[in-house]
């Protein structure tokens, strides 16, 4: 079943598998770059990691270096007991201790696209980001590792293309404003850096060809964003995941939405 969005679902960033998106579409525009790139190119498929100590509901964050993979012990959670779990009355020594919350570590993992030119030394021509909900959290290690990245580009012989399907979460710092839309798209080809050229995205329309740059004079790849996107949501099932009953955050109250989801269940479910 096909998502009930012409464009972008917004509901797979608010009550969605964010994750598994990401995940998939950066799959998938490797698949397509990789199918039409010239011979001299190569693709891949990068990441970057970092470690952070979440607070209360993950809004707190603390840097550390992953010098190590963060990886949970096996079975931890069946050590303490091989039935169900029943409430024991604590012991009379510990009636005046105080609960409180530890912080646990979290790994966070961030994949990406770059595109090398190995002809006749290998550098690279371009960076594809689609942006995670970590890079517009302010005041995060995500945000701040992503803006550092970004900037360097800015200053570098290498082309960004940004691509914004997050509706929450605060936008990357432009010295212009960004267009008035959900989503954007954008291309900083490396000769006209710092300009950038922004294209609207939304979830009322079909999102627009996005172009790839690649070295000069090699004419770019054209990706057709909203094919991908509605093939990701048909093949991984998304219907029924999403329960389109439940309001977005950020909210979003338009008579257009309410129709797009009338009814307001689980598509995809047996009653």
């Amino acid at each position: 079943m096909p998502s009930p969005f012409p464009g972008m679902d917004p509901y797979i960033e608010a009550h969605g598998p964010w994750g598994d998106f990401h995940h998939k579409l950066i799959s998938e525009i490797e698949r397509i770059l990789s199918d039409q790139v010239p011979e001299k190119y190569l693709i891949r498929v990068e990441e970057r990691s970092y470690v952070s100590l979440a607070g209360v509901e993950g809004k707190e964050e603390y840097p550390f270096i992953p010098d190590v993979r963060v990886m949970e012990e096996p079975n931890k959670s069946r050590k303490r007991g091989k039935g169900p779990s029943t409430a024991v009355a604590e012991p009379e020594i510990d009636a005046e201790a105080m609960t409180i919350q530890a912080f646990v570590a979290e790994e966070h993992r961030e994949s990406f696209i770059e595109i090398y030119e190995d002809d006749p030394e290998r550098h690279r021509v371009t960076c594809i980001e689609v942006l995670s909900p970590s890079n517009k959290r302010m005041h995060s290690k995500g945000r701040e590792l992503y803006l550092r990245k970004r900037e360097s580009l800015f200053l570098s012989t290498t082309n960004l293309v940004e691509i914004d399907l997050l509706r929450g979460g605060q936008r990357m710092p432009m010295l212009g404003a960004w267009p008035n839309s959900p989503y954007t798209l954008l291309v900083c080809r490396e000769w006209r850096a710092p300009y950038c050229k922004v294209w609207r995205a939304h979830y009322r329309t079909p999102l627009p060809v996005l172009p790839i740059p690649l070295a000069h004079p090699d004419p770019d790849i054209r990706i057709d964003l909203q094919p991908l996107i509605a093939s990701i949501y048909a093949r991984s099932r998304y219907e029924r995941s999403i329960d389109y009953s439940k309001p977005l955050d950020p909210p979003l109250a338009e008579a257009w939405l309410a129709e797009r989801v009338k009814g307001g269940k689980r598509r995809g479910t047996k009653k």
